[in-house]
């Protein structure tokens, strides 16, 4: 009891007292550790030249417990870094030169380590055993932390779980590593996919975007897909990501998520509702509604209402944050595709330290977005600005890739950059076919990794902030009309064949037949 009164302190300024629970919940007891396996283990590495291969994606120089095993093990990756051998004398004279010997407990300590052990016949179960530990030690550390904090009366507890979720995170990607698939494990998969492809008879294999000439390129919206939707402003494309966020999430119930950081949760779904209702968005936006259209939005919103749609509007969100808030709403929600609008409004670094420019920032979110939609296996489409290069060129003023604003890599990143293109906004009332401009959004595939690069022409309405099919774009039936060979597809003026990087045997865009949909899956 006495012990007990030693680690209790006074909180805030109302004379009550409370236990300083870490101290409290350790008394007496050891943080988890294995001594002698870690002994075992540098004994190990130092008397097989081979072993470190074993171990060296499980270990880390934390993962070990004692100070001087931490030392001594960075002296091993210090020579298996430098491509030199590894045993008593190199790793005694790599810890001299960095004048830390005596630290790690001195040459004698470092050559009894090698009389630990026989052999590295089981290092790698060692080893696993040395990580389980370290990561018990940081739960612990975490749970210390929390506990302390949360005591506290000038906790903010919403920072506190961010930042505990936050740390919960790192542990687990610090420590959880995937391995390799062997050819055998890969087929099967590849097989089991490819037969739930050719039960998809409409050719769609991903994420409906919901418009036709465009869905006929991509097959949709494909998982683990970084998708990159490039404008100038007033282009239209928040208009756009909410078209294709509506079609997927309402006609075809899939979970979306969208990251807003340019406009707030309502303004939004004013949107979504002046799409839906086909209400001007003016009349939205003043809440100037005559009865029947009242009754007609009433009418209308009923399907959106029920959607799986999730908003979020934090303004300046963090790569970290995203991902924290991403992973949630798969587990809870089985989201099948996020959306980030946009990419320049984000910032890479949550604790705001860390050096570098703003393009290597970008270069960061960027390569953090596509890591994002592998582990999720969502298609994630991001939209960023162009620069202002585009306004100052002569001609049509058509995007190019190089316009990507603040960042390469961004292009580099991407499975598909899309460019949106709006000729009347430049005054230009006739495209090159004669064909009037009023009311025509272009969708521009300046990129496309595993598919044809196409211009796919939509029907923009701006009064009610959507983007549709081209009304010549739908068949008889309603479905997808054929794909012919040539280069532009008389019959389907939504889409301009310019060719592919990818798919040159005899192929159409996306790897459907020449010959368009059949009755038979194209696998």
């Amino acid at each position: 009891m006495e012990e007990m009164k030693m680690n209790v302190r006074p909180t805030g300024n109302r004379g009550t007292w409370s236990k300083k629970a870490p101290a409290v919940a350790e008394l007496g007891k050891k943080p988890p550790q294995a001594l002698d396996l870690e002994e075992a283990v540098l004994g190990a590495l130092m008397l097989e030249k081979d072993a470190l291969t074993t171990v060296i994606d499980i270990l880390r120089p934390n993962s070990f417990y004692k100070e001087a095993h931490q030392r001594i093990f960075k002296a091993i990756l210090a020579l298996f870094d430098k491509s030199e051998p590894i045993d008593i004398l190199t790793v005694t004279h790599e810890l001299r030169e960095n004048g830390e010997l005596e630290l790690a407990g001195g040459a004698y300590y470092v050559t009894q380590l090698t009389t630990r052990v026989n052999s590295a016949a089981n290092i790698e179960y060692h080893a696993r055993i040395i990580t389980e530990n370290s990561i018990k030690r940081d739960l612990i550390s975490i749970s210390s932390e929390v506990l302390s904090s949360a005591f506290e009366d000038t906790t903010d507890v919403f920072e506190l779980l961010d930042r505990t979720e936050a740390k919960l995170y790192e542990v687990s990607e610090s420590n959880i590593r995937k391995n390799f698939d062997d050819m055998r494990s890969l087929m099967h998969a590849a097989i089991k996919e490819l037969e739930e492809k050719r039960k998809q008879t409409d050719g769609l294999t991903g994420v409906p975007s919901g418009m036709t000439a465009l869905d006929r390129v991509t097959s949709g919206w494909q998982k683990s897909d970084l998708i990159i939707l490039a404008a100038r402003p007033a282009m239209g494309k928040t208009a756009f990501v909410l078209s294709c966020l509506r079609n997927a999430a309402v006609d075809f119930k899939k979970g979306v998520a969208i990251f807003s950081l340019e406009m707030s949760s309502l303004q939004l779904v004013n949107r979504l509702i002046s799409s839906e209702a086909e209400l001007d968005s003016e009349k939205i936006k003043k809440g100037s509604l005559e009865d029947y259209e009242w009754a007609q939005l009433n009418h209308k919103i009923a399907k959106l209402t029920e959607a799986p749609i999730f908003i979020d509007d934090t303004p300046g969100l963090s790569i970290r944050e995203l991902r924290t808030k991403c992973r949630r709403l798969k587990a809870q929600y089985d989201i099948q595709m996020v959306i980030i609008d946009y990419l320049q409004l984000m910032s890479g670094n949550a604790d705001g330290k860390g050096g570098g420019n703003r393009e290597q920032e970008i270069a960061s979110i960027s390569r953090a977005m596509k890591m994002l939609a592998k582990e999720l296996n969502v298609p994630v489409i991001a939209l960023s600005q162009l620069s202002r290069a585009v306004e100052t060129r002569g001609g049509d003023k058509r995007p190019q890739l190089s316009d990507l604003r603040e960042s390469g890599s961004i292009e580099q990143d991407a499975d598909m950059v899309l460019f949106l293109y709006r000729p009347e906004y430049y005054g230009i009332t006739e495209d090159e076919m004669g064909n009037p401009t009023a009311g025509v959004g272009e969708v521009i595939i300046a990129k496309h990794r595993n598919g044809s690069l196409e211009n796919v022409q939509l029907k923009f309405i701006g009064k009610y902030t959507k983007f549709t099919n081209l009304d010549s774009d739908f068949g008889g039936d309603g479905g997808f009309n054929a794909l012919p060979n040539s280069s532009f597809d008389t019959e389907t003026p939504g889409a301009i064949r310019l060719g592919s990087r990818m798919n040159d045997g005899g192929k159409g865009g996306g790897g459907f037949p020449a010959s368009g949909f059949d009755d038979e899956p194209p696998f």
